[in-house]
């Protein structure tokens, strides 16, 4: 997954003190007072971001662990531990009694609901609704959430959503609690996927297809009040729930504001100087700028509202190898050698927002990433070897090529990074012609083979805390769409990889997983298929009345179900 505000992986530094979270007591981070998850109920939270909220129904939604603010609304089967550090990679049960039951070497999966769960209205909460909720989800009408089940289920391919009548018989409901889902192949990591927001229930009935988002129906600790697309969110207690029913989400704050579209100096400043409503207020989207780090340093008091982890995410270059000249490894090689990763983490404001990357999978015992770096360029690249190896290649007296980009910073894939990327090639003759997009258009013209550059600078964030959500999209030959969405760049299609994938795909042990998928990005890199940059850090202001303002340990963010306000 490309889009930063839904994922993590890592390990987290949490700020100044300790944070504990679940339905424990412990330390908190912010508000000066220790943290008491008995009695941290009260008062409003504000939350200040630049993007999101552009949608909020759970069909339409990409994210994984049920993300910062949807899972506050939405349940789903399963859900990501509310803890911080390490226990924080794993799923857990939400709405079901377990992780589901594996059968028929994981190509199917059984889950049973808790009992007492309702919505906000009262109606209790079965498995027909969590079935409809997915077969939404399908509906052309309702596009963008996460692809996986139309690739996993039998059937799932061609259907088009239940608006018609149509019916997936790949979810079965057997009773009212019982769900039982049939793939096509086996999928260890199936209960990792079943934390996404298409998992959510939907009582058929309230269901008003593209406007559900408007008014929908809650599962979680909060009901919308307010949504304004692209803007604004107002949560409010849902009185039909409680921790009793729910042991992952604290829900804290009585109210929780949201403000979307907001500059990211802006939302720094205001952090920083937390007066009035913003001295409860945290962001979900924005890490701190040089200005802010440098008052870090020189601000004890500043320093302990920040909060600090690991996304699980690379920033890389990437290939066309069907086009010349990638076509050549000699050539990936040799660009491989030239990057000067230390001017492109200076370039997006230092080491403590960054760190060099030479593997695809990022850090991280979840993913099983082992090191290692086929193409050393050191701490400013290797330009000699470079040259040599463009010498071999036939381009002695050097390569022009076009270097594609997002005109926009969001990603950190942009301008600031772009220059660095030029002056380092520049080094070892060659010329890099900048051509930026608009963030929209680089993502329209990237996923589609016909028409994507044959260089360019990209973003992978994992879907959930393991290597196979990392290493399939962009590896996996089969893959490969070629009328749009498509992430295989490279254009793999190497029958020996996909075989070690669908291998793989058949461990439901995440900790036996783990280390085949780190040889597997191993043996990947030696191709020189991408050439990674850096590892993305969190770095995150909080307000000065906040507690319990710890990293999330999937997503990279605060985990805004543990959050608390003075």
């Amino acid at each position: 997954m490309r889009l930063r505000p839904f994922v993590l992986l890592g390990s987290a530094l949490l700020a100044a003190t300790s944070a504990v979270a679940g339905c424990g007591e412990g330390s908190g981070s912010g508000g000066g007072a220790a943290f008491d998850a008995k009695t941290c109920q009260g008062g409003t939270l504000t939350v200040l971001n630049q993007g999101g909220l552009a949608k909020f129904d759970p069909a339409t939604l990409y994210t994984s662990g049920g993300g910062a603010l949807p899972s506050l609304v939405y349940r789903t089967l399963t859900t990501r531990k509310r803890v911080p550090g390490q226990d924080g990679t794993k799923p857990v049960p939400d709405l079901a009694t377990d992780l589901g039951t594996p059968s028929d070497n994981a190509k199917t999966w059984k889950y049973t609901l808790r009992d007492g769960l309702k919505f906000e209205d009262g109606t209790p909460i079965t498995s027909k609704d969590v079935k409809y909720g997915i077969e939404r989800s399908f509906s052309p009408d309702l596009p963008g959430g996460a692809p996986y089940l139309h690739d996993w289920l039998i059937d799932g391919t061609g259907y088009k959503g239940p608006y018609k009548g149509a019916d997936l018989k790949s979810i079965e409901t057997p009773d009212d609690r019982t769900i039982v889902f049939r793939l096509r192949a086996p999928h260890g990591d199936f209960p990792y996927l079943a934390t996404a927001t298409q998992f959510a229930p939907v009582p058929k009935a309230k269901d008003t297809g593209v406007n559900y988002q408007n008014a929908p129906v809650s599962s979680g600790p909060y009901k919308v009040e307010k949504y304004e697309i692209g803007k604004r969110l107002v949560l409010v207690r849902n009185p039909s729930w409680s921790r009793a029913v729910d042991g992952q989400r604290l829900a804290c704050p009585d109210r929780i504001e949201v403000t979307a579209g907001l500059d990211a100096t802006i939302i720094n400043q205001r952090l920083s100087s937390g007066s009035g409503a913003d001295a409860k207020a945290i962001t979900t989207d924005t890490s701190v700028g040089p200005e802010q780090l440098a008052r870090i340093g020189g601000d004890p008091n500043l320093a302990k509202r920040v909060a600090r982890g690991v996304f699980g995410e690379t920033k890389y270059l990437a290939f066309d190898t069907t086009k010349k000249p990638f076509n050549d490894i000699r050539v990936r090689q040799a660009i491989a050698y030239a990057v000067n990763r230390q001017s492109v983490i200076n370039a997006i404001g230092g080491s403590e927002l960054a760190s060099p990357a030479t593997t695809f999978l990022p850090d991280g015992q979840a993913f099983g990433q082992q090191p290692y770096d086929y193409f050393p360029a050191g701490q400013t690249g290797n330009p000699a070897k470079a040259k040599e190896l463009l010498a071999q290649a036939g381009y002695g007296n050097g390569l022009t090529v076009d270097l594609a980009y997002p005109n926009v910073d969001t990603d950190g894939i942009g301008p600031k990074v772009a220059p660095a990327v030029q002056d380092a090639l520049k080094q070892a003759g060659i010329t890099a012609k900048p051509k930026s997009f608009s963030d929209d258009d680089y993502r329209n013209v990237a996923g589609k083979p016909a028409t994507q550059p044959a260089l360019s600078i990209q973003t992978w964030g994992a879907d959930w805390p393991a290597g196979g959500p990392f290493l399939v999209p962009v590896f996996d030959g089969r893959q490969i769409l070629t009328g749009g969405g498509n992430f295989n760049l490279a254009q793999l299609n190497d029958p020996a990889v996909n075989k070690e994938i669908d291998q793989i795909n058949t461990i439901t042990d995440a900790g036996r997983a783990a280390p085949r998928w780190g040889a597997l990005d191993a043996e990947i890199g030696k191709q020189a298929l991408v050439v990674p940059l850096y590892h993305p850090k969190t770095v995150a202001l909080f307000g000065k009345d906040v507690k319990n303002a710890y990293v999330d340990e999937w997503r990279g963010w605060y985990d805004v179900s543990s959050v608390s306000v003075k």
